[in-house]
């Protein structure tokens, strides 16, 4: 695999959940990798020949000067699910990779790989997509080369139902017959290297199984060893839900709860990709 060794990649949101995947898949196939964090001590496990690690902060500018220095592609996974510290989607989603951008271009970085999320365009107006996607816009129109990788939602997104089926019950909107296939984070780590020498402008991406929510629902319950118990609330009542989570509550807030909402009225399904499986991802949590 020594192909690579001559393009440095350089990762930042390496301590989320898909950045800790790719992180581990850049040192397993040794490539020489720069990973951008905020605290350090976090990663030092993967230090190593290939694998350096720079103490910088993406929403701060200055903290990035120089950190793209004889790098080839970057890839950042750097986004949040929820509001915190006094950060918005803003301020992180978009901003921060823009802070990422402006140092790329300065250091002569050919290629820039962004993970968003499927159907970000069509759904611009939720909180967590307008920035991700005003971001898609300022990348495209870099002048560098570019892949946004758009996944299915992360298995770690389907813990809801597990945090639902603990209660004993499953609440699903409409019939619970509308499809997805959410990816694992270790399945995406491999599309995101892939991504590093493909031509392709834009991959979407979920997991092997296509599933309905009420699949989903009954192997949350199944891995927690519960009587099947899922309940089918009219679809109003989640129309109704997300008003008033707009119009009553903060969008640090109503952000994630929206997101939810939204993409479970519909089908989500993307090219299966990968081995993993959400039933022992499940039995994982639990055990």
């Amino acid at each position: 695999m020594n192909k690579h060794n001559s393009q440095t990649v350089l990762l930042a949101g390496a301590t989320g959940y898909l950045g800790g995947y790719i992180a581990k898949a850049l040192s397993q196939e040794q490539m020489a990798t720069k990973l951008v964090v905020r605290s350090p001590q976090k990663l030092k496990a993967l230090e190593s020949k290939t694998v350096k690690i720079i103490k910088a902060e993406v929403t701060k500018p200055n903290s990035l000067i120089g950190v793209c220095e004889g790098v080839a592609t970057v890839i950042s996974t750097v986004g949040i699910t929820r509001q915190k510290d006094g950060l918005t989607y803003m301020d992180v989603d978009y901003q921060a990779n823009l802070n990422l951008l402006n140092e790329a271009k300065k250091a002569g970085v050919k290629k820039f790989i962004y993970v968003s999320a499927i159907n970000g365009n069509k759904y611009r107006h939720l909180k967590i997509f307008e920035a991700k996607e005003k971001f898609v816009d300022a990348l495209k129109a870099s002048g560098l080369d570019y892949t946004i990788i758009r996944p299915n939602g992360f298995f770690s997104d389907m813990k809801d139902f597990l945090n639902m089926a603990k209660q004993g019950k499953i609440y699903l909107f409409g019939n619970g017959e509308q499809k997805l296939n959410p990816i694992h984070g270790e399945d995406l780590a491999i599309v995101c290297l892939q991504a590093i020498n493909s031509t392709k402008n834009e991959i979407i991406v979920g997991g092997p199984d296509i599933l309905t929510l009420n699949e989903i629902g009954e192997m949350a319950l199944g891995a927690l060893q519960k009587p099947i118990k899922i309940i089918h609330l009219p679809d109003c009542i989640r129309r109704f839900a997300i008003w008033a989570l707009r119009t009553f509550t903060s969008s640090k807030t109503y952000g994630p709860i929206e997101f939810f909402l939204t993409l479970m009225a519909e089908n989500q399904v993307a090219p299966r990709f990968g081995t993993r499986r959400l039933y022992d991802f499940f039995r994982e949590q639990t055990t």
